[in-house]
């Protein structure tokens, strides 16, 4: 193990840098995501130790450091003894090197060891789910917490409803019964939640813990006094020949609240689905080509920048690199969703995780580790799913005066029924102030937003839409108002060849072959385009001779003998072709957007080549759909007006800005901000990068610049403009569905609270059992998450 495993930080998003070597995706993904190298534990012997320690191991894409060669010997003996979940205790597990920890409902609050959120209580969560197995401790406890102590409850519950009723034993040794079968369900199976409910307290950030160790531990100690010194208190306490005790409401409330969080941390898991579908995307080993030619299998961790690697029939490309031998078809479908393969030949990029269907290739390294574009994607993702949306910030502020307010309901509650209630007075006083405590825990509040978020950006994950933050999600629903930049937005962003117009005495295909075959000495982006285009017909090209390049006007050189020219009209005229016969032609095409070049043969004019950016297929259908929803559609482009007038003529836009620099793009957001517009900018190059931080939402391609993608709260990872609507579509969704869960957590407070606290005993004589509270409590929080996994089947 050397140096270069050590943890390293990445910047934000799609901005990629070489890759540390042994990084695998779901490692260098929590090393990304660390801000720090963490203090840790030795695995082995429980010392502290830290990064700088010389004595560390790599073990299934994690990095475990030690105190000293000993432990390093014996954690390398038999890794599994030491990392199994079960080995792990769920009260303190061993933090790992990077892992970050976050809470799903604060996920400003971050630290490097597993802990409780000193905000809402709830278990820190790892900010990367772990694929090798259960990384949930937390539920694996709640579960054993509940099932032990379950048959307790039931023995409780049922002594509490029947016991006087049949009489098995003396109601003051009853009472001792009880508190013997209570004491390990409250202060064992219920120790989480008082320990969270103080921490409520130092932190002064009451929350649901609060008001459920104030209630269950109430009834609790209550009822243990009662036993223990039952003459302490008035005789209206007594009832049926002892001082009427509670141990079953405190038993059961807290085996209520463990089935709730049980339920509640399955629901959560299922959020980090698409996280954990897209690291399971990559392949778990590569086949590099030794120096000698031969292979080897090597974990993908172990995969270096400059390795050569071989892809078999069937295979998945190990990580993003280059094709240097072979031409095979590749599916690219997790990348692009389009479900036909794209054929690869020497030259080509490929991208990590795609499958290679038919033919072999051979493939050198480029990126590798957390550089990949997969593992860029699960960053953006892990992102976008822990930010906050400006409704759950108010969520969150409503959550911490609720709180306070219902410990003052409950009080209240206490002493009307202590002073005014029928007798035992205070005895239903202290029952309902309990089941105010119990039925208003803001939990379903809490969660309301962050899960509609969580499944929302899975979501738009799987359909190409990547959201940087919560804000994104919320503000794409107002937006009234595209611009759209040209070049990789509306149009594909690299020239292709449009057509050829002969001159008479000459045929279009030998116009092209000719211009191709003098065009493979050039390295222009249009000759290129040219080129691709005689390859793709099958056309045979003749290498040539005399090559020369003129300094942005065209090409010479000789090609079976003859002489050949190959530019714009300066050239022509250096050569003393004219170019009159085809001027017509050339304007049309030029009026098109078009650029166009001359070919002249032995000093005749042979023709014309037209190379243009050609529209992106899915462009059409995309504007017809936003502007269907009502949206403004502007283009602004740094490309000539009439090119851009032609374009903007093609796609039926009919405010087009031309010539325009990234000043201008960002004055034009500004300016239509001033009007009252809700403003999206989508763009793909650098030039970009000032509007889409400007805009209320930006939206860049996927197939564009790091900078660009770095500067927008929205990734097209296609690049199909299509994508806008569908996250429009999302937004509009997610945010019904938070509005929902909000809705429903208040109007359940607001039901539940004045029930509990008994105000409706004196019409109907209806009390809430805080047994029935904490029921209620547990599955309001439950139908939330279960409201918000709606999501997952909307049709966007």
């Amino acid at each position: 193990m050397n140096d270069q495993t050590r943890p390293v930080r990445l910047p934000e998003h799609m901005h990629h840098e070489p890759a540390d070597a042994g990084d695998s995706i779901g490692a260098s993904a929590r090393r990304a995501a660390a801000a720090e190298a963490p203090p840790l534990k030795d695995l082995v012997c429980g010392m502290p130790v830290t990064d700088k320690s010389g004595h560390r191991q790599e073990y299934e894409g994690r990095l475990y450091y030690f105190c000293n060669a000993h432990c390093e010997t014996k954690f390398s003996a038999n890794p599994r003894q030491f990392v199994m979940p079960e080995q792990v205790p769920a009260e303190a597990p061993l933090a790992i090197a990077g892992t970050i920890y976050t809470c799903p409902m604060h996920p400003e609050v971050r630290q490097d060891h597993p802990g409780n959120c000193p905000k809402c209580g709830m278990t820190l969560e790892p900010e990367l789910p772990n694929l090798d197995g259960d990384d949930n401790p937390e539920l694996r406890d709640f579960q054993r917490r509940f099932w032990w102590t379950l048959p307790l409850t039931a023995v409780v519950f049922v002594l509490a409803m029947f016991g006087h009723r049949l009489q098995w034993m003396d109601m003051a040794v009853q009472s001792w019964v009880e508190l013997g079968l209570a004491i390990p369900i409250v202060l064992w199976a219920g120790w989480p939640f008082f320990v969270r409910g103080w921490q409520s307290v130092v932190n002064q950030s009451p929350n649901m813990w609060t008001l459920i160790g104030l209630g269950t531990g109430s009834a609790f100690i209550y009822s243990v006094v009662a036993t223990i010194a039952p003459q302490v208190f008035p005789a209206s306490f007594v009832s049926m020949g002892r001082v009427a005790v509670y141990f079953e409401a405190a038993a059961v409330i807290i085996s209520l609240t463990l089935l709730g969080q049980v339920l509640e941390l399955k629901a959560r898991s299922q959020t980090s689905a698409a996280i954990k579908s897209l690291l399971g995307l990559a392949p778990k080993t590569a086949r590099r080509i030794r120096s000698d030619g031969s292979d080897e299998d090597i974990p993908l961790s172990h995969v270096h920048v400059g390795d050569v690697l071989r892809i078999r029939p069937g295979e998945k490309v190990p990580v993003d690199g280059t094709v240097t031998e072979g031409s095979s078809s590749v599916d690219e479908s997790m990348l692009t969703g389009e479900p036909l393969p794209v054929t690869k030949r020497v030259g080509d990029k490929v991208i990590g995780a795609t499958l290679n269907t038919s033919g072999a290739l051979v493939m050198q390294s480029e990126r590798v580790g957390s550089s990949t574009v997969l593992a860029q994607l699960v960053l953006m993702v892990v992102q976008a799913q822990r930010s906050r949306a400006p409704m759950q910030r108010m969520a969150d502020l409503v959550a911490g005066y609720f709180v306070v307010t219902v410990v003052a309901i409950a009080v209240l509650t206490f002493f009307a029924w202590g002073l005014f209630g029928p007798e035992p007075s205070w005895v239903f006083g202290l029952i309902n102030a309990v089941a105010v405590l119990i039925i208003a825990c803001p939990c379903a509040l809490g969660l309301a937003t962050p899960m509609s978020i969580m499944v929302a950006t899975g979501l738009g994950a799987t359909r190409g839409v990547l959201f940087r933050d919560a804000a994104a999600i919320e503000n794409l629903r107002k937006v009234d108002t595209l611009i759209i930049d040209k070049t990789g937005t509306l149009t594909e962003g690299r020239p292709a060849f449009d057509r050829a117009v002969p001159a008479p005495g000459f045929d279009a295909d030998e116009v092209l072959r000719l211009a191709a075959s003098l065009d493979q000495g050039s390295e222009h982006p249009l000759a290129d385009a040219i080129v691709r285009a005689a390859r793709a017909r099958g056309m045979t090209l003749d290498k040539p001779d005399n090559f020369e390049s003129g300094s942005g006007i065209g090409v010479r050189g000789q090609v079976e003998g003859h002489q050949l020219a190959l530019g714009n009209a300066t050239l022509m005229q250096q050569i003393g072709v004219s170019v009159v016969p085809l001027m017509p032609q050339a304007e049309a095409l030029r009026t098109e957007g078009a650029s166009v070049m001359h070919l002249a043969v032995d000093g005749q004019l042979a023709g014309l080549l037209a190379v243009s950016d050609p529209i992106k297929p899915s462009t059409p259908e995309a504007l017809a759909t936003l502007k269907a929803a009502g949206l403004r559609i502007v283009m602004a482009t740094g490309d000539g007006l009439t090119t851009a007038r032609a374009v903007g003529t093609r796609l039926g836009i009919e405010e087009v800005h031309g010539e325009v620099k990234p000043a201008d793009k960002l004055l034009l957001v500004e300016r239509l901000q001033k009007e009252g517009r809700t403003v999206a900018m989508a763009g793909d190059g650098i030039n970009d990068a000032p509007a889409l931080a400007k805009a209320d939402v930006g939206v860049a391609m996927g197939t564009g610049t790091d900078v660009a993608m770095n500067s927008a709260q929205v990734t097209l990872v296609k690049g199909d403009l299509r994508g806008i609507a569908i996250a429009r579509s999302l937004s509009q969704a997610t945010v019904a569905n938070m509005k929902q869960n909000l809705l429903f957590a208040l109007l359940y407070n607001a039901l539940g609270i004045p029930i509990a606290a008994g105000v409706l005993y004196p019409l109907t004589g209806w009390l809430l059992s805080p047994m029935i509270a904490a029921l209620a409590m547990s599955f309001s929080s439950v139908s939330v998450i279960g409201n918000a996994l709606r999501l997952r089947r909307t049709q966007v």
